[in-house]
């Protein structure tokens, strides 16, 4: 008789065993909101065989555990001592204190990176951590119109850039691993140094979050309930970013004062040369002609 085993012998396969092994085989996330929570739920349906390690708020744990995005969950620190990757997803002054505190709780070597909207703090605090740590600053340039974990979801980074912004000291190794486990999660990994990154979101983030904002502020006290009850589509597209969470704007503010004040200057100065020459149709067309010129650009990136 054959020692050959029969398909009835075989063990059974699930699709946990046939999954990928992970890049970090586990990985902490400090913050389940939007993007962290993303993170988590992402990286549970690519890599099912790693270990998912959350700190957050009871309540948000629950709903963390609820949906199957974690593994091990506590309000504190004390649960990340064996990660071999730390993902500080809080607002970025939060994820600065953060970093203070990482040689406290994890006694070993590990990655650390971060989803903060702004890198220049970020990475020089980062350089005052111990040798054990690689840190490499990180920014996924993905998001939503509300923030917290119950509007977290997988596909989130799907064809998104993250960028990363490695300073001099960061190890080649680190920073392709990350990579690979960015462009697991879907996303387009890229590299810059920090100081470009934080001139760049200033104006492709920050600047359409506080106009919007702004905007929705000064229709919504002109007008009142009432008005806004007859509004079109126009103005609900426009200020789709008005209810983002304002602790988070404020760090981000506070973090990249410099980039952001510039980039409010440029558009007062359209604004204004709007405001002085409403009776000139020449002003308006030329903004006109040019604001559709680039949005054909920005839109063709999007199809492409």
């Amino acid at each position: 008789m054959s020692d050959t085993p029969t398909p009835r012998h075989l063990p059974m396969l699930h699709a946990r065993d046939l999954a990928p092994a992970p890049v970090f085989e586990k990985v902490a996330v400090i913050g389940l909101g939007l993007i962290g929570g993303s993170i988590a739920l992402a990286a549970r349906e690519v890599w099912p065989r790693g270990l998912l390690i959350a700190v957050d708020r009871k309540n948000v744990l629950e709903q963390a555990m609820v949906r199957h995005a974690i593994d091990v969950a506590a309000d504190d620190l004390g649960v990340i001592a064996e990660a071999d990757l730390v993902i500080l997803a809080a607002p970025v002054r939060q994820n600065i204190a953060l970093l203070a505190e990482l040689d406290e709780y994890i006694p070993g070597a590990a990655v650390v990176t971060d989803v903060s909207s702004t890198k220049q703090d970020v990475v020089e605090a980062a350089r005052a951590l111990p040798a054990r740590f690689t840190f490499v600053g990180g920014h996924p340039l993905a998001g939503a119109a509300r923030g917290g974990f119950e509007h977290a979801r997988p596909d989130l980074f799907k064809g998104r850039p993250w960028i990363f912004t490695p300073h001099s000291d960061a190890s080649g190794d680190a920073v392709d691993r990350l990579r690979q486990f960015a462009a697991g999660l879907g996303a387009v990994p890229r590299s810059m140094e920090a100081a470009a990154h934080d001139r760049l979101v200033a104006f492709l983030s920050h600047l359409p979050q506080l106009t919007a904002s702004a905007l929705m502020a000064v229709v919504g006290e002109a007008v009142g309930a009432e008005g806004l009850a007859l509004s079109g589509r126009g103005l609900v597209d426009t200020t789709r970013l008005a209810s983002s969470p304002a602790d988070i704007w404020r760090d981000i503010a506070w973090t990249n004062a410099a980039d952001i004040r510039q980039a409010l200057n440029a558009l007062i100065a359209r604004l204004s040369a709007l405001r002085d020459g409403l009776e000139d149709g020449g002003v308006i067309e030329e903004t006109f002609d040019e604001a559709a010129r680039w949005r054909d650009a920005l839109m063709k990136d999007r199809t492409n």
